[in-house]
């Protein structure tokens, strides 16, 4: 049964460590039951970057010939399984139907057809120090951090798939004045200021008053009429749906060249968590889960210790809490968002299963974050 079927994902980043597609790796006990997930996900599928949808421990087989993909998609074969003639075979029959294809746990000498495109292959840099010999673009798997990253770029990887980008980061001791800035306006709205008084402070960096609005009105955020200025934002939103929006200033605030992916990842798990809370919380809760979500990367996206930056914003207690691993009640939702970037389900089914969400809910919301999270266009 498709229900039984989950999916966790991992980024793919370029030599920059800027996002270049979502792989997503499905966990089935047989093809027909990937299929159908994967059917059933269609809705929500990312558009922004290509997909490269793994099948786990499964190989594909010519069922998944029948299954029209969505036009950005990239399928995975296995190197080991390269040896078998049917499988060679079965790569040819996706050549010719125009499939991108890509190779995944790559072996020196693997065998891959010829004549037939590949565009990425992934190899696990504990294994194949040296990527020379791969079919296709090779991306780095199994980095355990940024310095990782930087050695497996001197050994010829044009890129990485994996989490490697949120290890590896020395924090500092204080908030940078930018930072800063926008930690104060964040305490103006939660805290009643004036109107005026916020719109003060929002107005002494000129780029801020731009992205709030960018935000404010992306797609994602399926306003009917456009939001004009920040007293516009106020009318239409309410102070407490401004907080959202705000955070997402905080989280957009890093001026590192690779803080697009660890953006990306924070409102994933922001919007993830977002989805899934309405199955246990009234609308009001919503934005505090959001928050919570977008803010479980401060650390790395700001270079400062996460209770350096919470002992500075006012948050309600609930969102303070299960940042700093005290519990409360976003707490759980946001071990599930995060157990969803794991390779392995196990500990994203054991979540989900202690919440009482199906399969088919938690692989949902984990999509549409992604989608809502590349549609935000960070930079």
């Amino acid at each position: 049964m498709s229900s039984s079927v989950l999916i966790t994902r991992e980024p793919v980043v370029n030599q920059q460590r800027a996002i270049t597609a979502n792989r997503i790796i499905v966990h089935a006990a047989n093809i027909q039951q990937a299929i159908q997930a994967l059917e059933n996900l269609r809705p929500h599928w990312p558009t922004v970057h290509p997909v490269f949808v793994s099948l786990g421990r499964l190989v594909p087989t010519p069922e998944l010939l029948e299954w029209p993909l969505p036009e950005n998609t990239l399928v995975e074969f296995p190197a080991p399984a390269l040896q078998y003639p049917q499988i060679q075979d079965l790569i040819r029959r996706f050549n010719e139907a125009g499939t991108p294809l890509a190779l995944s746990w790559f072996q020196p000498g693997a065998a891959w057809p010829d004549g037939v495109d590949c565009r990425f292959t992934l190899a696990d840099v504990n294994k194949v120090a040296s990527p020379d010999s791969t079919p296709g673009l090779p991306l780095a798997w199994g980095l355990p951090d940024v310095p990782a990253f930087a050695r497996a770029v001197q050994q010829g990887y044009t890129g990485a798939a994996g989490w490697f980008f949120l290890r590896g980061v020395t924090p500092a001791k204080e908030l940078a004045p930018a930072h800063a800035q926008i930690v104060h306006l964040l305490n103006l709205v939660r805290n009643d200021a004036d109107i005026t008084e916020i719109e003060t402070a929002l107005k002494r960096d000129v780029s801020l008053p731009y992205k709030l609005l960018r935000y404010i009105n992306s797609p994602g955020f399926g306003l009917m009429v456009e939001v004009q200025s920040f007293r516009h934002a106020v009318t239409i939103l309410g102070r407490e749906k401004l907080n959202k929006w705000l955070g997402l200033l905080l989280v957009s605030a890093s001026r590192d060249p690779s803080a697009p992916a660890v953006m990306q990842a924070a409102i994933a798990r922001a919007r993830m968590m977002e989805i899934l809370g309405a199955q246990f919380f009234d609308k009001v809760h919503l934005d505090n889960l959001f928050l919570t979500g977008a803010f479980s990367l401060l650390d790395v996206l700001l270079g400062t210790r996460l209770d350096t930056v919470l002992e500075q914003l006012s948050l309600p207690p609930d969102v303070r809490d299960a940042l700093l691993g005290a519990g409360g009640a976003y707490a759980p939702l946001l071990k599930l968002a995060i157990s969803s970037e794991s390779f392995l389900p196990d500990q994203l089914r054991a979540q989900s299963e202690a919440l009482g969400l199906t399969m088919s809910q938690v692989s949902a919301a984990l999509l549409q974050g992604v989608a809502f999270a590349d549609a935000l266009s960070f930079g």
